[in-house]
């Protein structure tokens, strides 16, 4: 048996886990749950168990939880767990304030809330099983950028949908003069036309000499026919007049914003430091990123590799920040 000691922490759960005989979860500081923290881990012993007679016997989990608010964090924990113990592939789902537990074509596990759940609400008596899942949808039409978020809210049980599977819906015109006001526009008004959780982003840079243009005006900052090429030459004709490195500063920003026709929006934002070269370095990335110098590096955006800008990105790191916050305000009516 392993004696590797697991951990997950964010700002609202924290768990310690170590492999076990039998599937034990106990309450180290959140005394208020304490049964409800055992009973799940007895939910437990029908996915997996252990056999002290057996050699090749079935790995179990021992947890301990320190902070809880996320019911779902804790049963993501411990199938990760388990399925590393035991290579299995169990996956966890939120489904109408449920949480499922399925391997492959079989639903393993349920957990419902103290209160229960409306059947028709559970089954979708109008859409039929097939409406198990909650999904969010992405105001995006990009297959790219829905790929990547596909791969962050699939940790989360959660399915990705984009505005190509709404062909009918209509263009949601930017005209807010912030990045949340046009990210609250988009993400809001396709909520309430489609009923589904939709994430919205904008995105652009802020040139301090400019006093933050080109900001929300970014992609047309060249004008009505304006490219990326035209934009950049635009904004080096700006600053023609600005030589030092140090009055050059400059922030890529990205806002993020999640809404519901049931609650408030979840919104979250974030900076990328840097300045505005001299000239284009550069052949990845778009838009601006042959511009802008990363911090003191020496090197544009357009000089990174895809994975070292996702690590220091405005977008990368206003997802992870999303990531700390969102199962909590998914979780609130």
């Amino acid at each position: 048996m392993t004696d590797k000691i697991y951990e997950y922490r964010d700002e609202h759960n924290w768990f310690i886990a170590k492999a076990s005989f039998a599937n034990l979860f106990g309450s180290f500081g959140d005394n208020n749950r304490e049964q409800e923290i055992y009973q799940i881990g007895q939910l437990f012993d029908q996915l997996i168990t252990g056999n002290y007679e057996d050699d090749n016997f079935n790995q179990c989990v021992n947890i301990e939880v320190i902070k809880l608010q996320s019911e779902f964090a804790l049963f993501q924990f411990a199938c990760d767990i388990l399925n590393e113990l035991n290579n299995r592939q169990f996956k966890v789902l939120q489904h109408q304030g449920t949480i499922l537990v399925t391997e492959g074509d079989k639903l393993l596990l349920v957990h419902l809330p103290k209160e229960g759940v409306a059947t028709s609400d559970f089954f979708g008596y109008d859409k039929g099983m097939a409406s198990i899942g909650d999904t969010i949808l992405i105001a995006t039409k990009n297959e790219g950028k829905t790929k990547e978020f596909r791969k962050i809210f699939e940790k989360l049980g959660i399915a990705v949908e984009n505005l190509n599977d709404y062909p009918d819906l209509p263009d949601v015109e930017e005209t807010g003069m912030t990045f949340e006001a046009n990210a609250r526009l988009k993400a809001e008004t396709i909520a309430k036309l489609t009923g589904k959780m939709v994430l919205a982003d904008d995105s652009g840079l802020k040139v301090d000499a400019l006093g933050g243009l080109p900001g929300v005006w970014s992609a047309r900052f060249s004008g009505p026919d304006a490219t990326d090429d035209k934009n950049n030459a635009k904004l080096l004709h700006e600053l023609q007049m600005v030589f030092e490195q140090k009055d050059r500063s400059a922030q890529f920003h990205c806002c993020l914003v999640v809404a519901s026709p049931d609650k408030e929006s979840l919104v979250v934002e974030a900076d990328w430091p840097g300045y505005i070269a001299v000239q284009p370095q550069g052949e990845n990335g778009f838009g601006y990123d042959p511009l802008f110098l990363v911090g003191e590096s020496g090197r544009t955006a357009a000089q990174l590799s895809p994975e070292e800008k996702n690590t220091m990105s405005h977008r990368g790191l206003a997802v992870r920040k999303l990531m700390e916050v969102f199962p909590s305000w998914l979780n609130t009516l």
